[in-house]
């Protein structure tokens, strides 16, 4: 075993083997907590500390007309107490389980924050979970009562009702129920609510969230306090750069049922930022331009529709060519600067240029005043990476999953490389095992699985938890994603082949929707792939064919044919002759959440895709090889 040292990360490596025989490793680095624990405190705390500190700080603003109204800490909190003395009078008792089925707005963080502080604990439901997913969360989770924001909300839920017997209550949002709850807790003291939300411990449960289940039915995710509590604590000085300067502002926009969302929206709180809420994201801009956030929170989807957006419009107006000269002066300024490498003086002239050009246009777009965007859920890809870091917004990816409350790895403002999720958070340790599965340990690991051993103790090597991701790491300990343990393809001639490598910059193309990549025992890669309904028309245009032309007539179309095979070709020059695709067929349909194929944070459901086209994949194999995807029927 040797043990060394970079920076304030502590690397292991263990090696074993013997002479002439392959060499096994494990990595590991662990970052030790900057932050001291307070095992005693819970969510709630954090709220109480921040309005101590600001109690007249912004820390939400909702919209109010053209713009918005600021909600000050102490009047956030305010609410806070008023609804959990409502939730206390209408019977909600300490321990007690309440499903939420409702967008991301400023009621969602605030139910969130009253039943922690009526003791309670929520079971977030994803607002497009179907009528099945709504009974079985709600059944496996034993709450006695659900929350829901529409009529829709509330039709779906009584789909199943009757089916859930503990579920003795329900309110709608928008039907006021909210304020009816608050005017039935009128009586109840504050002493009562006092002692409710000291309840609740660094280990006890916090919150139930259901895996969003790409595979197999979804697992709740026991996660506690001190998980919340922290890694909130130790982000903040992390990331203070982003969340611990005067004016922090952000808005969000993905749904706060996910733990990425949640844990930011608690994180906010407790770090005195902004936040205000926008939950259709056709609206995204306009809430931007009229909020103006200094950073965001995103997934890779959202940064490749916003340049992919700005390349079609560019390319409508014939402006095409400029827009392309700036994104290849935008990644190579900013390959040069991480790098270290001098930049010529040409380059500085064109990058100047297009600043004023194109760049300066983009950021206004966003608002004006985003620097930092925080990136997670799937890879974003180097070539985004450098094009908004030179549009002056530095997005730091970052590594993890419900079961590590969300970061388990980001990139610093200060420390940085484009293409890698970051270095080890403070508080958490994750190593490389000697397949290349990532395993997390740390404050940011979920204490179990509700009420299913068997999963908890798969799941667990020790202290370490099993992601199922493959990974590895560079010598200054910035962790690289390689794919997913069980999506790795083996071809029929022993090939092992990780999709992500090639599904991530095919999908990167403006025209393609998603892509999965197949060939488990056959011949030779191959793919799937749906056209984006939002951008082909445009890029249709573009190419003076009828834009209206159909997702099934445009599967045929020789030149949307051709556009897919170049980011296919594309694709296939960063991986070997044996990992390349080498057929595709485009489906004349879209994968999407509604039609079960992707999870609400917009991961392809793998299996269900290749159980649902199986079809289409055995044709791939039917017609040989040597037949050109161009002229593919």
């Amino acid at each position: 075993m040797e043990l060394s040292s970079t920076g304030d990360y502590n690397q292991v490596s263990m090696t074993a083997g013997t002479k002439g025989a392959a060499v096994m490793s494990i990595v590991e680095f662990n970052t030790p907590a900057i932050v001291p624990a307070a095992p005693e405190d819970n969510i709630t705390d954090l709220l109480e500390q921040r309005v101590a500190a600001t109690p007249d700080r912004a820390l939400f603003a909702v919209p109010d007309g053209d713009g918005w109204r600021d909600v000050s800490a102490s009047e956030f909190r305010g609410q806070v107490i008023a609804l959990a003395r409502g939730f206390a009078a209408v019977g909600v008792a300490p321990g007690q389980r309440i499903g939420l089925l409702a967008r991301t707005t400023y009621e969602w963080t605030l139910v969130d924050f009253a039943l922690f502080y009526a003791g309670a604990v929520m079971v977030p439901i994803y607002e497009t979970s179907s009528a099945s997913q709504i009974e079985w969360i709600l059944s496996d989770s034993e709450a006695v009562a659900c929350i829901v924001e529409s009529t829709e909300h509330a039709q779906r839920l009584a789909e199943v009702r009757g089916r859930l017997p503990l579920v003795a209550e329900s309110w709608q949002l928008d039907a006021g129920d909210l304020d009816r709850i608050v005017a039935a807790g009128v009586e109840v003291p504050d002493t009562e609510i006092e002692r409710r939300r000291s309840l609740a411990v660094g280990s006890d449960l916090a919150t139930l969230i259901y895996t969003s289940g790409s595979t197999g039915r979804p697992k709740g995710c026991v996660l506690t306090h001190s998980n919340f509590v922290e890694l909130a604590r130790n982000a903040a000085e992390s990331l203070k750069e982003v969340v611990n300067i005067p004016g922090a502002s952000t808005v969000l926009f993905i749904t706060t049922a996910h733990v990425f969302a949640r844990f930011i929206s608690i994180l906010d709180v407790h770090a005195g930022v902004k936040t205000g809420h926008q939950p259709d994201t056709k609206h995204l801009l306009d809430a931007l331009g009229s909020f103006h956030p200094t950073f965001l929170l995103a997934v890779p989807r959202v940064f490749e529709k916003v340049y992919n957006s700005a390349e079609q419009k560019a390319e409508a107006g014939g402006r095409g060519g400029i827009f392309r000269a700036a994104v290849s002066a935008a990644v190579e300024h900013s390959r040069r600067l991480q790098d270290g490498e001098r930049i010529p003086l040409g380059l500085k002239i064109r990058f100047a240029l297009f600043d004023r050009l194109v760049y300066s246009k983009l950021r206004e777009a966003m608002g004006g005043n985003i620097v930092y965007a925080i990136s997670g859920s799937a890879p974003l890809g180097a070539r985004l990476g450098h094009f908004f870091h030179s549009l002056g917004v530095t997005i730091l990816e970052g590594y993890g999953l419900t079961e590590t409350t969300a970061p388990a790895t980001v990139n610093r403002p200060r420390d940085a490389k484009i293409g890698t999720v970051g270095p080890v958070l403070p508080g958490v340790g994750v190593r490389t095992a000697e397949d290349g599965e990532i395993e997390v340990r740390g404050i940011d690991v979920f204490k179990e699985y509700w009420r299913n051993p068997e999963a908890t103790a798969a799941a667990f090597d020790g202290e370490w938890f099993r992601t199922g991701d493959l990974g590895s790491f560079d010598a200054d300990g910035f962790l690289t994603i390689t794919g997913r343990k069980k999506e790795i393809i083996v071809t029929a001639g022993g090939k092992n082949v990780s999709p992500a490598a090639l599904e991530d910059p095919i999908r990167a193309n403006p025209i393609v929707g998603q892509v999965v990549v197949v060939g488990d025992q056959k011949p030779f890669i191959s793919a799937l792939v749906t056209l984006d309904p939002e951008m082909l028309p445009t890029w249709l245009a573009g190419k003076g064919l009828d834009k209206d032309m159909s997702l099934a007539d445009a599967a045929r179309n020789d030149t949307v044919r051709a556009e897919v095979q170049r980011a296919v070709d594309k694709a296939n020059d960063g991986v070997s002759r044996a990992e390349s695709i080498r057929k595709f067929t485009i489906l004349p349909t879209e994968w999407t959440e509604a039609s079960g194929h992707l999870t609400p944070k917009l991961s392809i459901k793998r299996s269900v895709i290749l159980t649902d086209f199986a079809d289409d994949v055995e044709e791939l194999y039917r017609v040989p090889e040597n037949t050109t995807n161009i002229s593919l029927p």
